[in-house]
């Protein structure tokens, strides 16, 4: 079983909103990062943001699950219905990838196959924010090739939203979310709970989540508060080791807890948090027989940081500090922990009329076990007009070896304690056209890495999988994105990624992770809208991977709203296609779901 960690921080919000059934424009929107916001039209990186509605209309049923909507994202699911996944950008691996929570890092001080532990349901969610590209100068580790940020919001007002599914393999859900309050003080409680038989032997599960947050409104600032747990139980038949392990069981429990401030002193701003994550894994080789092998790993991350931003002639000034203490406890990888220390600095400013936009910053990072690292970067976009707009960005980034990389051991995996962090420089240049209803975006990037990190044998009959630096990796790829609202009933969604992924060196090995990322990409979805009440959305998704081959799925959701009442049929894998996204885990086939919520205002 291989496990691996991550961590860092990213408190903004990536913002760019679709077209919906009444569009508007977006002008007046901002990027916020960790302490600098700057208006949509003058963001110089590559952002993405699924709505609410998005995700309502989507044939999804998870978060990882609508994230594989988004063009360069690559999610490798073991399993269905968010049970577990990896996530990566552009040919990264699942390690390189930051997951926020409003802001607050999820990333696993394990292992990054556990970052997805994430304690909402999809439908609890108000968007998801994207950002494809590297970051960490602005967030820290883990934001090497790209940050995802999930927010779910309080409204104001005393409701209940209640909702229930099924579907094959005796699958149900049940939820509940429950907010009260008034523009002062607001409260939210949400809880789901998820339960199926499995699609194959031994890959049953069980998931429950609960989630508080709430938001006391001071002067020119908010207080936020959020707390919630996670807890899976699955089969992970074939799901590590190997395909052959068809006996296989794992319990994940997962907890946050953080508290936010945020305030303004004219053009002063200061954006604070203090955070603690715990993690949880059980891991077992034979559910039915314990004895023969189990892991237990609790892991824990605390800190918090402080960021400022400052408005003066010459531009935005933004200063921040972050400390956070990573442990673990483990019967394998032993107990470990680590200190890390961050500053980050970065400066805004505008030219010729500002149309023009540069944003140079960098920060730096101190390991207690491996030491300094420095993450420069320059962003820099112009503005031809309202519609069109040329960006280009180039960062360098490093990936400290997580403790799995580092320490794990079993029969099959072998960790390297000698491992010395990876980095890359990355670049992009891009162009996008946007206009009332219809967004067009084309980009080319790149990402030479050094010291990559994979895990690797000799030949396919080697028993055992070891962690190594395999040395440079040249990765370049072309997006193309297209958005368009024909119609108030009428709208597509078409996106193409293009990588190209080459060892600098010999690589007379076999990778596991590496070499086994998209090659080819192309996501097409069509939203219709009938008989006021009625929407259909299908989703067509062509995947094209180095070392599993091609295939083709079609999902779709009809869905009926009338009011605070909606009903739906959701159908993934509509044409019973057999494939693979990771390891050889079989996926499920053709899957059908029925459910509904229910809005109770209450006065």
């Amino acid at each position: 079983m291989i496990k691996k960690v991550g961590s860092a921080f990213f408190l903004g919000t990536m913002l760019f909103s679709q077209a919906q059934e009444k569009t508007t424009e977006i002008d007046t929107i901002a990027v916020q990062g960790k302490f600098i916001a700057t208006p949509y039209k003058s963001a110089n990186q590559n952002i993405t943001i699924i709505t609410k509605d998005d995700i309502m209309n989507s044939p999804a049923k998870s978060i990882d699950e609508i994230l594989q909507q988004v063009p360069g994202m690559d999610i490798r699911r073991r399993g269905a219905n968010g049970v577990q996944s990896d996530i990566g950008f552009r040919g990264s691996s699942f390690e390189q990838v930051l997951l926020l929570l409003n802001g607050i890092r999820m990333n696993d001080s394990q292992t990054g196959h556990n970052s997805m532990n994430i304690p909402v349901d999809l439908d609890d969610v108000e968007r998801i924010e994207v950002i494809k590209g590297p970051a960490a100068r602005r967030f820290g580790q883990n934001a090497y090739a790209g940050a995802i940020n999930i927010i779910t919001k309080i409204n104001p007002g005393k409701r209940v939203k209640i909702s229930a599914e099924g579907g094959d393999y005796e699958t149900y859900s049940l939820g509940l979310n429950a907010s009260i309050g008034n523009e002062k003080f607001s409260n939210s409680l949400q809880a789901n709970s998820a339960s199926s038989q499995g699609y194959m032997y031994n890959t049953d599960y069980e998931i429950r989540n609960v989630f508080y947050q709430s938001k006391l409104a001071i002067k020119n600032g908010d207080l936020k508060l959020q707390a919630g747990f996670s807890e899976k139980k699955f089969g992970a038949n074939g799901f590590y080791s190997s395909p052959k392990a068809t006996e296989q069981y794992e319990e994940l429990q997962s907890s946050i807890v953080s508290l936010v401030h945020q305030q303004s002193f004219g053009k002063f701003k200061v954006n604070s948090n203090v955070y603690w994550r715990r993690g949880q894994d059980m891991y077992l080789f034979n559910r039915e027989k314990p004895e023969i092998y189990r892991n237990m790993h609790i892991g824990n991350n605390v800190g918090g940081e402080v960021n400022s931003s400052y408005q003066w002639k010459l531009g935005t000034t933004g200063v921040g500090v972050e400390l956070r203490k990573e442990l673990l406890a483990s019967n394998n990888l032993g107990n470990r922990n680590r200190f890390v220390s961050q500053v980050f600095f970065e400066h805004h400013f505008s030219l010729l009329d500002k149309k023009l936009n540069i944003t140079p910053g960098v920060s730096w990072a101190n390991y207690s076990n491996e030491g300094n690292f420095f993450y420069p970067g320059l962003d820099v976009g112009y503005n031809f007009d309202p519609n069109n707009k040329i960006y280009g960005n180039i960062s360098k980034v490093h990936r400290v070896p997580t403790f799995t990389d580092l320490y794990y051991a079993s029969k099959t995996e072998q960790g390297n304690s000698g491992l010395i962090p990876e980095n890359a420089v990355s670049a992009e240049v891009g162009y996008q056209f946007q206009s009332k209803g219809f967004l067009a975006k084309v980009s080319g990037f790149t990402r030479n890495s050094n010291n990559s990190i994979d895990w690797v044998k000799k030949s396919l009959e080697d028993p055992i999988w070891y962690a190594q630096n395999v040395g440079k990796i040249d990765t370049k790829g072309i997006e193309v994105e297209i958005n368009q609202r024909v119609f108030n009933w009428l709208k597509y969604t078409a996106g193409y990624t293009y990588l190209d992924t080459k060892f600098q060196e010999t690589n007379d090995f076999v990778s596991r992770y590496v070499l086994d990322n998209l090659k080819h990409q192309f996501i097409a979805k069509l939203e219709t809208k009938f008989l006021k009440n009625f929407t259909n959305e299908v989703v067509y998704r062509y995947n094209d991977r180095l070392n599993l081959g091609s295939y083709n799925l079609i999902d779709e959701k009809l869905s009926f709203v009338n009011k605070d009442f909606s009903v739906y049929i959701l159908i993934n894998n509509l044409t019973n296609t057999r494939y693979t996204e990771t390891f050889g885990v079989n996926m499920p086939n053709r899957w059908f779901h029925v459910g509904f919520t229910y809005n109770i205002n209450i006065k």
